[in-house]
C-alpha cells in the first residue's frame, strides 16, 4: 500500500466528517424552522435524523485518528472540507427543505461509498465493515424524506 492511497483514504474520512457536520447543522436548522401542515411530523423527523447524523461524527473522527491522522480542528476547517452547501435561509418551504436534505444525503451517500472503497484499498477493515451500517442509515433517511413528498 502506497502513501498516496493512505492519504486519499484519510481525505475521504475527513471529507465524510465535514459532510456529516454540515448535514447535521442543516438538518437541525430545518428542524427549528420547518412550518406548515406537516410541521409536527417533519419537526420530529428532522430532529431524529439530526441526532442520527450527529452520532456519526465521533465515530468518523475516531476512524481518522485510528488511521494515524488528524481530523478537522475548527468550523472553518469543516466548512472548507464539506461538499454540502450551507443553507442560511429560515423561510424555505417544507418541500424545499426536504428536497435539499434528499440531495445532501445523496451527496453524503456518495462519500460513504467512496470511503468504503478507499478503506478496502488500504486494508482498513474496521471502516470497511462499519460503513455498511452508516450507508444503510443514509439510505433510510433518503427513503423517509422521499416518502414525505409522495
Amino acid at each position: 500500500m502506497g502513501d498516496n492511497v493512505k492519504t486519499a483514504h484519510i481525505a475521504n474520512l475527513n471529507g465524510l466528517l465535514a459532510d456529516a457536520f454540515a448535514l447535521y447543522v442543516k438538518t437541525k436548522n430545518f428542524h427549528w424552522h420547518v412550518r406548515g401542515p406537516q410541521f409536527r411530523d417533519l419537526h420530529l423527523l428532522f430532529d431524529e435524523q439530526a441526532a442520527e447524523i450527529f452520532a456519526l461524527t465521533d465515530l468518523i473522527a475516531e476512524r481518522v485518528r485510528k488511521n494515524g491522522a488528524t481530523t478537522h480542528t475548527s468550523l472553518t476547517s469543516l466548512a472548507a472540507g464539506s461538499r454540502i452547501a450551507a443553507q442560511d435561509r429560515a423561510d424555505l418551504s417544507a418541500e424545499a427543505m426536504i428536497g435539499e436534505l434528499i440531495g445532501d444525503n445523496r451527496t453524503f451517500l456518495a462519500q460513504l461509498r467512496a470511503t468504503k472503497d478507499s478503506a478496502g484499498e488500504v486494508g482498513d477493515n474496521a471502516t470497511d465493515g462499519i460503513i455498511d451500517d452508516w450507508t444503510d442509515q443514509c439510505e433510510q433517511r433518503i427513503w423517509f424524506l422521499s416518502q414525505t413528498l409522495a
